[in-house]
């Protein structure tokens, strides 16, 4: 099936999302859509899948206009998509799942739930997916749920598949195993529309590039342009993608964590029985799958969550005793992975959050009261140093794009008298010019002496800034390596495997730091 979006336009107030984008998905192939956050890209699918109506332009299947007034006819046309958080019930079965809102039935009316386990087995066998329909999606990994998303589609009869950020929450293993999937879907006639942002897995796997930015195609690239042509493309100007740094320069300063458990209300671990330290002047990147005890540890760094046993402590200092303020006026720095939960206040203006934790202190305030100039001065010495994009800083902070937030609190816990910096998902909703200076700043901090702990699902982004890497998976550190520890092995880690045993089965002969 050929497909094609034609002078598509969408218009929300003053905001032109869509600028007359013009696509074309040919039959059998993969076509990667690029773009920043922001730049059109999931107002294009949300037209292409009903959600959305297009203010101007057309929808063409094979030559032919099309109108699609929701999801439904855009999947009776055979459009099918896999959002980036799935759509699925935990307690349901994997044929369940997959008979949800187009239930086979027999006679009667009554549920052919064996039809919904033929339809499962049959797509697995054919794609070789390996999906039990009996299975509890509850049960599954999220590399499997992902397939049962991907059956899904298919039992739809879908024949242009959409894929939005598909490799989120995969380990390298399972982003290998959905490439190869998305082959073979390919090579037996399935046209994909690839939406991501990491262009090491475009470089793998599309045969035709389209990059968006600021609702218009800017550039139909051939996948020979290389990472750094695309980065460049996206953004609109040269992009460095390498991460600089030199070899580590150690400082006296120490972070540790000793035998570290936190469990929930249930009395279920969460993090159980970690151990690490972080010298100043290096990055510890902290990789794993997102929900294997990565936030619960941050928060116990924070203060926001109280360990059962363990002990917390900063240069000799310990900080357990310490409530939230007076760890961050210690000195601790921390940019949160929720930036809308728990790294700003939405109705306060962009100066205000700019000094959230330090409002009571010099020089901002005097006594009991606060000095608006200086308060305004720091805003503003901010905005222009790390780049955010405000009209005023007298605007509520709710206003700015979720990047430009990011680089806000960014700014705020960058400019203090730093001890010691927590980032967790540093670049999470950032374009990749905005990563580039955010990665910079990061290895700025750990040449300025101090410890550094990153935490990221992004392994491009752990390995690029890592001088080493604790990688967890349900709740427990499996192990801290070096840097340069092969991706494989990572991956494996990621897993669940020691590391002892994913050297051995990787192949790889290699030292396990401490």
């Amino acid at each position: 099936m050929k497909l094609e979006l034609r002078g598509i336009t969408k218009v929300f107030g003053p905001l032109v999302a869509n600028d007359h984008l013009d696509v074309v998905i040919e039959p059998g192939t993969i076509h990667a859509l690029l773009g920043e956050n922001g730049a059109g890209k999931s107002t294009l699918m949300n037209v292409l899948y009903g959600l959305y109506q297009p203010d101007d332009g057309q929808i063409l299947i094979d030559d032919k206009p099309v109108k699609f007034s929701g999801p439904g006819d855009a999947v009776a046309a055979g459009i099918g998509m896999v959002h980036q958080h799935f759509m699925l019930v935990p307690v349901f079965t994997v044929a369940e799942s997959v008979a949800l809102g187009y239930e086979p039935a027999k006679a009667g009316g009554v549920l052919d739930l064996a039809k919904a386990r033929e339809i499962v087995r049959d797509l697995s066998d054919r794609f070789g997916f390996d999906i039990d329909p009996d299975a509890l999606i509850e049960d599954l990994p999220v590399g499997a749920q992902q397939r049962v998303e991907i059956i899904k589609a298919l039992s739809r009869d879908a024949s242009v598949l959409i894929l939005d950020e598909p490799t989120a929450v995969l380990t390298p293993q399972e982003t290998d195993e959905l490439i190869e999937i998305m082959r073979q879907l390919r090579d037996q006639g399935t046209s994909i529309i690839l939406i991501t942002h990491k262009l090491r897995e475009v470089k793998a796997i599309a045969d035709e590039i389209t990059v968006i930015r600021r609702g218009k195609v800017v550039g139909k690239e051939l996948p020979t342009a290389s990472e750094t042509e695309l980065a460049s493309a996206m953004v609109g100007r040269p992009v460095d993608l390498q991460v600089k740094k030199e070899a580590p320069n150690y400082s006296d300063s120490l972070f540790e964590i000793k035998d570290l458990t936190l469990v929930s209300a249930t009395g279920k671990p969460l993090v159980n029985n970690v151990s690490f330290n972080v010298r100043g002047g290096e990055v510890l990147c902290i990789a794993g799958v997102q929900g294997n005890g990565q936030t619960e540890l941050t928060e116990a760094i924070l203060g926001s969550r109280q360990p059962a046993v363990g002990e917390i402590n900063l240069n000799g200092r310990d900080l357990l005793p310490l409530g939230i303020k007076k760890r961050l006026h210690s000195g601790l720095g921390f940019v949160p992975e929720d930036r809308s939960h728990d790294g700003l206040i939405a109705s306060f203006s962009i100066a205000e959050n700019m000094i959230l934790d330090q409002y009571d202190q010099a020089p901002f305030a005097k006594g009991i009261s606060m000095s608006p100039r200086v308060v305004e001065e720091h805003a503003e010495k901010l905005r222009e140093e790390f780049d955010v994009r405000v009209t005023s800083i007298h605007d509520a902070i709710s206003t700015l794009s979720g990047g430009n937030q990011q680089k806000a609190i960014l700014a705020r816990e960058m400019s203090k008298n730093l001890e010691m910096l927590v980032v967790s998902q540093p670049t999470r909703g950032l374009d990749v010019g905005s990563i580039e200076f955010v990665h910079a700043r990061i290895i700025e901090e750990r040449d300025a002496g101090i410890p550094v702990i990153v935490v990221s699902t992004e392994l491009d982004e752990v390995v690029a800034l890592a001088d080493r890497i604790a990688v967890m998976f349900h709740g427990e550190v499996v192990g801290i390596v070096p840097a340069d520890t092969p991706r494989d092995v990572l991956g494996l880690m990621m897993a669940g495997v020691p590391y002892e045993d994913a050297i051995g089965h990787s192949g790889h002969s290699q030292k396990e730091e401490s």
